[in-house]
């Protein structure tokens, strides 16, 4: 066993404890004089940053009230001094600085901030020219967002006054200080979120002022929020910030920029007094060219009026050739009278009482041959159609499956009254009806089937003889169109009969 140490022993959090007391009594409140590396900001609003130099980084945070009230926000490469106190962060053991306050090393490093900002914004289209519209030339409302207790809003509204005196609206902000910037953009986007025709009036133009200063005094104005804010703007808005020397990026962003406030409100609006005596001129000079002209029509209508011939010239040929008209009328009249009489008397010689009755006469006769001509016509048609239907007649009683019948043979049906054609259709044991001459006789097949019957001689009809079908060809029809057929086929096998009659019925021409 080793001899026991009289070293004193400590915890993690003792030493820790102590190293940080140390720190901060040996360093109670400091300034640091640096350049800045990295700027963190995370969700929670606080700002964590590195300050350094050639050799050594330190690192640093400030709380998020502090950061709140910063008058310059800390960027990449700013040369600054910070005022704080050093202190130790026990939970990764290390030293770093809670920066209170944050301010430019001096104008060299604002000037290079504000070159760097104008940079950025300029890539951005910001200032362009394209971007930028013109002022109206009667503006209704003016919005002033400035300083409502500085010499400033007097000064714009004491010009306003004198040049043409109309509605001003103020929104009231801090010209100076670390809200300066959030105050002048939410002024510039305030009156552009008012509606036209609302309760509050929107303005036809904004300016934005402010007295002289030092580039610190101005910096609120380099702001990248209000130079947003410019450039965003749909109303046409006015820069007047600083003096004729001083410049801002807020000025690079308005669509005009004025030298002092007060000359902003001269590019605001004109001088009503000037307008007055121009419209009196115009008055005047409108009155007197329109006399000018009125005279000067009035002498060329004089003129036009000289040159026209009198009216009785102008009536005077039109009257003589009414004259010579009028006179030739009466004559016209007569002649065209007697022409008509002429002609009517000539029509009328053919229209006596004896024509007319002589014409009826003709009339009735020709109606009374055409009646005897139509009615042994249609007698003589009708013959004809008679004669027709009665060999028709005498055709279809001769081909009838009946006559057959009444020379002794039968018609074979099964039950449903179909006729069978065939020995081969009928099968043992079923149940027939036979159509004989004097009625129909029930049946049942008997045997294992029917042999074939073999086809009898065909005996041809001759004109005396009827013609008589074998028991094929006695099966009745079963429809109209095979029984037309069937008599087709016995037609075609009887002989050629003798020439029809040299007088033919159908022969005879109709009357029509």
């Amino acid at each position: 066993m080793s001899e026991r140490s009289n070293i004193a022993e400590y915890t993690v959090s003792e030493i820790s404890g102590a190293i940080k007391r140390t720190v901060e009594d040996k360093f109670d409140y400091i300034r640091v004089r640096g350049e800045l590396g990295r700027v963190s900001r995370p969700a929670s609003g606080h700002i964590y940053l590195d300050v350094k130099d050639d050799k050594s980084v330190l690192s640093g945070v400030i709380w998020r009230g502090n950061a709140a009230r910063l008058k310059v926000q800390p960027e990449q490469g700013l040369e600054v001094i910070a005022t704080g106190k050093i202190t130790t962060f026990p939970g990764q053991s290390k030293y770093q600085m809670v920066i209170d306050s944050l301010e430019p090393a001096g104008a060299g490093a604002l000037m290079a901030l504000l070159e760097e900002r104008k940079r950025k914004l300029a890539a951005e289209g910001l200032f362009a020219e394209e971007r930028k519209v013109a002022l109206p030339r009667m503006p209704r409302v003016i919005g002033v967002v400035t300083s409502p207790t500085g010499a400033v809003i007097r000064d714009i509204l004491h010009r306003i006054s004198d040049r043409f005196p109309l509605h001003v609206l103020v929104w009231p902000v801090r010209v100076q200080g670390e809200t300066c910037g959030a105050e002048v953009a939410a002024g510039i986007r305030g009156f552009n979120a008012l509606e036209a025709g609302g309760a509050i009036p929107r303005p036809d133009v904004l300016i934005v002022a402010r007295g002289g200063g030092s580039i610190e005094d101005l910096w609120g104005f380099n702001d990248e929020a209000v130079v947003r804010a410019a450039a965003d703007s749909q109303i046409p808005l006015i820069s007047a910030v600083g003096h004729e020397t001083d410049w801002t990026l807020v000025d690079l962003a308005a669509d005009v920029r004025a030298p002092t406030p007060t000359g902003a409100a001269e590019f605001a609006v004109p001088v009503k007094a000037e307008m007055n005596a121009q419209v009196d001129d115009l008055t005047r000079r409108l009155s007197t060219g329109l006399l000018r002209l009125v005279q000067s029509r009035r002498t060329e209508l004089r003129a036009a009026s000289a040159a026209l011939p009198a009216p009785r010239d102008l009536l005077a040929l039109p009257r003589q050739r009414f004259d010579m008209v009028s006179g030739r009328l009466e004559h016209g009249l007569k002649m065209n009278t007697q022409i008509h009489r002429n002609s009517l008397t000539a029509v009328s010689s053919g229209l006596r009482p004896i024509t007319l009755e002589r014409q009826v006469a003709q009339g009735r006769e020709r109606l009374q041959v055409l009646q005897n001509r139509a009615v042994t016509a249609f007698s003589n048609q009708v013959q004809r159609q008679r004669l027709r239907l009665s060999n028709s007649e005498g055709l279809l009683s001769s081909l009838s499956y009946e006559r057959v019948i009444e020379r002794g043979y039968a018609v074979v049906r099964d039950e449903s009254g179909i006729p069978l054609a065939s020995a081969q259709a009928v099968q043992s044991g079923q149940a027939l009806r036979l159509e004989m001459k004097g009625g129909t006789v029930s049946a049942v097949a008997d045997g294992d089937g029917v042999a074939p019957t073999p086809p009898r001689p065909q005996k041809v009809a001759s004109e005396t003889e009827p013609f008589v079908a074998t028991e094929e060809q006695a099966a009745p029809p079963k429809t109209l169109e095979e029984h037309v057929a069937q008599t087709k086929a016995k037609q075609a096998q009887k002989p050629a009969r003798k020439k029809k009659s040299a007088v033919d019925p159908d022969a005879q021409g109709s009357l029509f």
